[in-house]
This record gives structure tokens, C-alpha cells and sequence, in this order.
């Protein structure tokens, strides 16, 4: 099992894997961590391409095969367990040769076809909880993805919308989501997002990310994923909700503090 309940799983990285320099400045800043703060489960995520942009022009990304290479040289050169979305069945099997764990989007956490090839690469399958479903649901996608024979399955929760360019965190999400017997995690910076607010992109509001993700372990949650970026404002995407590198070790030994606390 990639997930040690003894530890806290925490999913970070860039939004996009931008390129090979901003990689491995991400990469080098969460070894540290991993050193310094032993009881983390550090994966380190990268998309290859946000395929879901507000507009049709905005930044994909590298693409898959550039891509996959950055997080080759990720696990090769820093020694984390990686990864990433996909958004098409024909994705599982390629990405599933390089990755350790396969992301289903949230906007495609529904998507049977997409769900059963993603089990069946035999790698760890996060699922992120749709915008525009309950917690209550969840149940359904999960037995999908236990119905192919899922090697290790967990769920993800990024707020719900009910429109207006807004989401919001039910706290209640993560006792009920655990309920189906599978580690929960908190998505806290795509959970500030301002979907399609910022005049073709979506904006972001970060200063509630440390809100948010300690409100979750409080609430039993089993993980964080977080994005962080060294200069968010040069980020490709979602630089609004990024936390800035800077500020990244901080926000995570703080969040440990809670984690423990939780769990005593």
C-alpha cells in the first residue's frame, strides 16, 4: 500500500509540470521536508495537460511525453512516488508505465470507461469528488473502481459549487467519504478556487488554503494535496491558488501539528 496510515500523506507539487528548472526547485524544497519531517508521505504531483481551461486559449502544459519525462527525472533524482491526471481511457496505460498513482479529475469522476482503465493499470487510482456531487455519492464512483479490481483507491474533496465562480468545503465530506473504507484527502488549493472569475481564467483566493486544510485533518481527513509554485504569479495556471514555495514548509508543519493532535 503507497498510503501508511502511520504517516500524512501529502500530494504537492505544481499545478503544471511547467518545465525541467521548476520541477526540480519544487522537488528539491519537498526533499527537505521529507528529511526534516519523516512522519510525511511526500507525492509529488504534475499535470501534463490542464485540459479543462476556462478558455480555449489558455496553457495546456508540456504534453503527455514531455511530460512523463519530468516525472521520470522526479522519481529518478529525488526518489518520490509521482502523479498525475488523465483524461482519456487511451491515457491509462502509458501514464500507468510511469507513475504511481493515476488522478481522476474531478469533472470526470463519473466517467466509467476512464475509471475501470484506470484500475486496471494496477496502480493507485485518487479520485477527486466532482464539484457537483455530495459526499453521498462518492459511494457509487468508489464501487466502480472496486468493481474493476482497483489495487488501492483514494478520494479526494475539492468543494462542492452551487455556481457563481464559488466552491465550498463541506467538513462533513470526510467522515462520510471515510466510511466506504478508503483514505480521504484534502484538495485546499483547487478548494479556493474562483472558477472562471478572473476574465477567462479562474482566480483564487490562497490566503485560505491554511483555513481549509487544517479545518480537514481536524476533521479526520487522511491527506492533503496542495500546489505550490516558486513564483505563483508566473505560474500557467491556477497561480491565484498556488501557495508560493516560500511559504510551503511553514504551512506544512503546522498542518502536521494538527494531524498529530487529531489523531491523539
Amino acid at each position: 500500500m503507497l498510503h501508511d496510515k502511520r504517516r500524512l500523506l501529502l500530494i504537492a507539487g505544481p499545478c503544471s509540470l511547467e518545465s525541467e528548472s521548476n520541477c526540480r526547485t519544487v522537488a528539491k524544497e519537498l526533499k527537505a521536508l521529507s528529511v526534516r519531517f519523516p512522519e510525511l508521505n511526500i507525492i509529488f504531483k504534475g499535470s501534463y495537460d490542464k485540459a479543462n481551461r476556462t478558455s480555449l486559449g489558455g496553457d495546456r502544459g508540456p504534453g503527455m511525453e514531455a511530460g512523463l519525462e519530468l516525472l521520470k527525472l522526479v522519481k529518478k533524482d529525488y526518489g518520490f512516488a509521482v502523479l498525475t491526471d488523465i483524461h482519456g481511457p487511451d491515457h491509462c496505460e502509458p501514464v500507468g508505465k510511469v507513475v504511481d498513482v493515476l488522478q481522476i479529475p474531478a469533472f470526470m469522476c463519473r466517467q466509467t470507461d476512464l475509471l475501470v482503465a484506470a484500475a486496471k493499470t494496477g496502480k493507485v487510482v485518487n479520485v477527486k469528488k466532482g464539484q457537483f456531487l455530495s459526499p453521498f455519492e462518492m459511494k457509487f464512483v468508489v464501487d466502480k473502481l472496486k468493481g474493476a479490481n482497483a489495487a488501492e483507491i483514494w478520494q479526494t474533496d475539492r468543494g462542492t459549487t452551487f455556481g457563481y465562480q464559488n466552491l465550498v468545503v463541506d467538513m462533513r465530506s470526510f467522515p462520510i467519504m471515510a466510511s466506504y473504507g478508503y483514505p480521504t484527502i484534502m484538495d485546499a488549493t483547487h478548494a479556493v478556487q474562483l472558477p472562471g472569475a478572473a476574465g477567462g481564467a479562474s482566480g483564487g483566493q490562497r490566503e485560505y488554503v491554511p483555513v481549509l486544510a487544517k479545518a480537514a485533518l481536524a476533521a479526520g481527513a487522511d491527506g492533503l494535496f496542495m500546489e505550490t509554485h516558486p513564483d505563483p504569479s508566473k505560474a500557467i495556471s491556477d497561480g491565484p491558488s498556488q501557495v508560493p514555495l516560500a511559504e510551503f514548509p511553514a504551512l506544512v508543519e503546522s498542518c502536521l501539528r494538527i494531524w498529530k493532535a487529531a489523531r491523539n
